[in-house]
């Protein structure tokens, strides 16, 4: 077998991805299918962090619009994705991928502070750690963190795991004509505002080449096919 293209990365999973259709805000076959993808990688000595949204339980800008006070939706928000987190720890290990949650926010009965180099050793050990909480402050979305984390641990990558197979001009679930681009630059992203990932993660990436692979979560293997190096879903980076 080839060696894998990454030796570290950093995947970031949208809560949304883990909304199974019949309602549940984590639906346990999807969270089971994630850490099989996850431990699969693992296996083959890939370090994994990840950063995990809260969209399936709990949406600040959506809530703000609705009249919460923005700072209050968006620490929900934060809370939101350490059970996320949680749920993703107990299915990891319960297949036997040893797993540490770090959070930005201090919850030390459920999970480590985030602690830069102690996030560094446990990946050194081949152990997955997953960051929660977001960046720990409000007006910042979980995309900032995954760039602001991927950058402090040197991931190679960021792995943007949503439920659309790449990045389109437009929305594909509405428009059948919508166009899937194979490559873009951090700086088209931005100028056409394509929604890869926030403009300041977007910035963050650009700024330090980081680039981003958006690819759906859902299809067995993805995961591993990323880490490969095979041609799968948008390439973001600064070409």
């Amino acid at each position: 077998m080839a060696d894998p293209k990454y030796k570290r990365v950093l995947l970031k999973i949208s809560g949304g991805a883990l909304l199974g259709k019949d309602g549940h805000n984590m639906d346990p076959a999807i969270i089971d299918g994630i850490a099989g993808q996850i431990r699969e990688v693992a296996d083959l000595g890939v370090e994994i962090a990840i950063v995990i949204g809260g969209g399936n339980f709990w949406r600040g800008v959506s809530a703000s619009a609705n009249g919460v006070d923005r700072a209050t939706a968006d620490y929900i928000g934060m809370l939101a994705t350490i059970m996320n987190a949680l749920g993703l720890q107990n299915a990891l290990e319960k297949i036997g991928t040893m797993t540490r949650v770090q959070t930005a926010i201090s919850m030390q009965e459920i999970a480590e502070p985030f602690i830069r180099r102690k996030a560094v050793r446990h990946l050194e050990k081949k152990r997955v750690v997953i960051f929660a909480g977001g960046t720990g402050n409000p007006y910042f979305t979980t995309d900032t963190a995954a760039a602001l984390r991927a950058l402090e641990i040197d991931s190679e990558i960021i792995f943007k795991a949503t439920d659309v197979d790449g990045v389109y001009d437009r929305d594909p679930n509405e428009f059948k004509d919508a166009k899937k681009f194979k490559r873009l630059s951090f700086t088209r992203v931005l100028s056409e505002s394509l929604g890869v990932m926030d403009s300041t993660a977007i910035s963050l990436c650009r700024e330090n080449n980081l680039p981003i692979i958006v690819f759906d979560i859902k299809v067995p293997g993805n995961i591993k096919d990323a880490i490969m190096g095979k041609d799968i879903g948008t390439l973001v980076s600064k070409g």
